[in-house]
C-alpha cells in the first residue's frame, strides 16, 4: 500500500518537474502566468492520491494520517521547496499528551515549508490548510476529499507557483509559510499548537489565509456558482479586507460572499477552522470556505464529486491575495 502511494508521488513528482522546467524558460512570466500554473488537472491528480482510500480517512495519529503527511513532505522536498528553522524535516511534530480529547491519542505532526521572502524575510504570511480527516467508521473510509484534501492540495499548487516564481528571480518581499495541520477535527489541535510554539514569531505574522473546503458548491448556490465564501477578512484588518476585494476584482471576479461573516450566523464557522487560533493573537485572518453539502463529513466526500475548475480559479485567488500581501510596500497591520 505505501509503496502504492510512493510510486504515484514519484510518478507526480516527475510530471511536475518537466512542467516546472518547461515553464521556467521564461524569464518574463507575470504573476497571472504564476497563478494560471495552478490547473484543474494537477488538482485533480493530487487530490486522487491524498484522498483515496489508501489514506485511510487521515485520522490523527493513525497511519493514514502518517501516510498523508509523508505525501506532503515528499512533495516539498521534490519541488525544492524548503524545511523551516526548528521544524525537523518538515514535520513539527506534537506529542501524543497534547491530544486531550482522544482516548488513545498518538503522537502526530503539523507539515511545514517555507519560501524566504527577498526583502522582508522575518516578515511571515502563513497559508493554512488542515490535512487530517475523521478517519474510518463502521468500516467505511471517510475519504474528506473536500474536507480538507480541496485545501491541502490547492496549498501545494500555490507553493509550486511561488517556487517557481522565486526561481525565475520573482522571489517574494516577505516570506510564506506552509502549515498544513493536524488535528483540526478533534478540536483545531494543529493550529494551536503552532500558534503555542510558532516557528516564527507571532507578532512578525503579517497573516494567515485559511483554506478548508473549497472543492464543491453549497446547494443554496446551484444557480450561481462562481463564487466563494470569505469569513473574518475585515474583522481584524480593513487593509487586508481591502486587499482581498481589490485583488478579487482585478484578477479572478469570483462572488466573495460574506454570508458567514456575520456576527450572528448561527453556523459560528469563523471559531471551527485553524484561522481562529491565528485571530485570537490578533494576526488578520481570512477563511476561504465553499460552505456546506450533502456529503458533509459523510464517507460520500469523495474525490469524483470535486468541481475541479472552480476548485482552481478559488485557489488562484488565494495565491494572488498571498502575492499582494507579499509583495506590497506597506505591511498589512491589525486595526
Amino acid at each position: 500500500m505505501k509503496y502504492l502511494i510512493l510510486s504515484a508521488i514519484a510518478a507526480l513528482t516527475v510530471s511536475n518537474n518537466s512542467a516546472q522546467n518547461t515553464s521556467t524558460a521564461s524569464k518574463n512570466m507575470t504573476r497571472v502566468d504564476y497563478a494560471n500554473t495552478i490547473t484543474a488537472e494537477d488538482l485533480k491528480e493530487h487530490l486522487y492520491i491524498f484522498a483515496g482510500d489508501e489514506m485511510q480517512g487521515r485520522m490523527t495519529g493513525t497511519e493514514g494520517q502518517k501516510m498523508a503527511a509523508e505525501y506532503l513532505r515528499s512533495f516539498y522536498k521534490e519541488q525544492g521547496i524548503q524545511a523551516p528553522q526548528g521544524a525537523e524535516d518538515y514535520y513539527q511534530e506534537i506529542p501524543a499528551s497534547y491530544f486531550t480529547r482522544l482516548s488513545e491519542p498518538q503522537d502526530s505532526e503539523n507539515v511545514v515549508a517555507f519560501i524566504e521572502g527577498s526583502e522582508y524575510p522575518n516578515e511571515v504570511i502563513v497559508l493554512s490548510a488542515h490535512y487530517d480527516h475523521v478517519g474510518t467508521r463502521d468500516g467505511k473510509i471517510y475519504n474528506g476529499a473536500d474536507d480538507d484534501g480541496s485545501g491541502t492540495v490547492s496549498m501545494l499548487e500555490m507553493a509550486e507557483a511561488f517556487q517557481m516564481a522565486a526561481n525565475n528571480g520573482n522571489r517574494p518581499k516577505r516570506s510564506i509559510l506552509f502549515l498544513h495541520v493536524t488535528g483540526e477535527e478533534i478540536g483545531l489541535y494543529g493550529s494551536k499548537y503552532y500558534t503555542e510554539n510558532p516557528l516564527y514569531p507571532l507578532a512578525n505574522t503579517v497573516a494567515n489565509l485559511n483554506t478548508d473546503m473549497i472543492g464543491r458548491i453549497d446547494p443554496d448556490k446551484k444557480d450561481n456558482p462562481n463564487y466563494v465564501y470569505l469569513i473574518g477578512s475585515d474583522k481584524l484588518s480593513q487593509g487586508l479586507h481591502d486587499v482581498s476585494e481589490a485583488v478579487n476584482e482585478k484578477y479572478i471576479n469570483l462572488e466573495l460572499d460574506y454570508k458567514y461573516n456575520d456576527e450572528n450566523d448561527p453556523n459560528r464557522f469563523y471559531y471551527r477552522s485553524d484561522h481562529y487560533n491565528f485571530a485570537k493573537n490578533n494576526i488578520p485572518i481570512i477563511f476561504y470556505f465553499n460552505g456546506v453539502h450533502e456529503d458533509y463529513h459523510k464517507h460520500t466526500d469523495t474525490p469524483d464529486k470535486i468541481e475541479y475548475e472552480l476548485m482552481a480559479k478559488r485557489a488562484r485567488l488565494i495565491f494572488q491575495t498571498t502575492w499582494e500581501v507579499a509583495n506590497r510596500d506597506e505591511r498589512i497591520t491589525a486595526d
